[in-house]
């Protein structure tokens, strides 16, 4: 199938200018002006920005959790992914305790069997034990380039320090990258019990108990374990400005150290957690919502390029498995969607409101994961053959609602929040994916994506 598009203005991360772009075995095979080939289907996007598809470093489909699975499966949750212009995912792979990493691998590898965009995963060491460093091993071998750790958790899934540290030094060692969830568990838990017991029981404690010097400490700690062993890292979801300014220094002394932030952090703040259950039990997610100071000074941190990337952390649930926690915010299951208005947010509250530039949306977006994650230039790129995931971008003007968004879930985060933009186009591996808000038929299923 070959696709020749024609006069838009293409946005890398470099660049911006016009010209044609002609697809043929899902491929860029060429870009140039007045571009002519009469078996390829014509898409005319005069007017229209073409950017790199998204890459979402940052998703939990299909998350089991003590409330059941996460709402949207790989299936659901990719699609809308498609819908909002994100046409690579990269998931978590997150053992049993005693299951082995490779095996925890091949497992999650089939539960994303019936994902409709391009996938990969990090993987979570959650222990220490004798056999990981040849577990990491054999997942590189299998094209994992990227270890996920908890500084939080430690009841399940969280890491001591020591176990950490030596984890790092591993890593390290192999020259891969280590991605860290930091916020200080034990103090975290200390909180929370306490609040409990004080009778304290309402969403607004979720917040309270997780201070933000619980994550700018815990960050601190990670970049210094860094420092001392050399290991690559990159910090998830940072909520607060506190964080900035170890990850500042950090980078300065030239250590390998990345961060991304997520809308949520970048749009809303903890006014959203006052208020009855009803209202305020979806903006229960970790770390949580800051203050509107902490808003301003992320937004900074991406124009400054000290923040590289932007993930959702897309980890629905339904209003009924939020309800498990009423009575105490602990039972409530951490999470929110919103892999669908990334690329909407983003555009809107970014690029029109002169806080990044479209070069920079480019970048957060796309390309600086693809480059951080081993994915460049086969992904986040707009090249002579790279992959042809590319976004045909319209102008709109509407309002994101839990009634018409594509994730498997009866609420919305963002719901009533203004878009000014949109994908017209979807293209995926050379194929047209979501036409003018229409789906598809029959999509080819998504590819894991060894990674370099």
């Amino acid at each position: 199938m070959k696709i020749l598009i024609k006069n838009g203005t293409i946005v890398t991360s470099g660049k911006i200018f016009k010209a044609d772009i002609l697809i043929s075995g899902g491929k860029i095979s060429e870009i140039s002006d007045s571009l002519k080939d009469k078996d390829a289907e014509l898409i005319d996007a005069d007017g229209k920005y073409i950017f790199p598809g998204g890459i979402d470093p940052h998703v939990h489909m299909h998350l089991p959790t003590f409330a059941g699975y996460s709402s949207d499966d790989f299936y659901t949750g990719s699609r809308a992914a498609l819908f909002g212009g994100t046409t690579t995912l990269i998931d978590f792979v997150t053992p049993r305790k005693s299951q082995s990493l490779p095996d925890a691998l091949i497992e999650r590898k089939r539960e994303a069997e019936n994902c409709l965009s391009d996938y990969s995963f990090h993987v979570s060491p959650i222990s220490w034990h004798k056999n990981l460093k040849e577990e990491i091993q054999e997942c590189i071998r299998q094209g994992i380039t990227s270890f996920k750790v908890y500084m939080a958790y430690k009841n399940s899934i969280g890491l001591e320090d020591n176990d950490l540290l030596k984890v790092m030094q591993i890593i390290a060692n192999e020259g891969v990258q280590l991605t860290v969830h930091a916020e200080l568990g034990d103090d975290i838990e200390n909180l929370r019990n306490q609040y409990f017991e004080e009778g304290k029981t309402s969403p607004e404690y979720h917040a309270l108990s997780r201070p933000d010097y619980t994550e700018a400490n815990a960050v601190k700690k990670v970049i210094n374990f860094a420092d001392q062993t050399g290991c690559k890292v990159y910090i998830v979801h940072v909520s607060s400005q506190k964080s900035l300014k170890y990850i500042s220094e950090a980078q300065k002394k030239g250590l390998s150290v990345y961060a991304e932030t997520c809308p949520q952090y970048l749009l809303l703040d903890d006014e959203k957690l006052k208020g009855s259950f009803e209202e305020t039990a979806k903006f229960v997610f970790s770390p949580p919502l800051r203050k509107k100071e902490d808003n301003n000074k992320l937004w900074k941190a991406l124009s400054d390029n000290l923040l590289l990337t932007i993930g959702t952390d897309h980890c629905p649930f339904l209003y009924e498995q939020k309800l498990l926690g009423k009575d105490d915010f602990r039972k409530i299951p951490n999470g929110a969607g919103g892999v669908e208005h990334r690329l909407s947010l983003l555009y809107t509250y970014g690029v029109l409101q002169n806080k990044i530039s479209l070069n920079e949306f480019v970048k957060i977006s796309s390309t600086n994961a693809s480059k951080i994650f081993g994915l460049y230039p086969k992904k986040g790129e707009i090249a002579v053959g790279s992959d042809a995931d590319l976004i045909i971008w319209q102008e709109t003007d509407e309002f994101i609602s839990s009634k018409t968004h594509h994730q498997n879930c009866d609420l919305n985060i963002y719901e009533n929040i203004k878009i000014k933009g949109k994908p017209l186009y979807v293209i995926k591996n050379g194929k047209i994916i979501n036409s003018e808000g229409k789906f598809e038929k029959n999509i080819e299923k998504g590819k894991f994506l060894k990674r370099k």
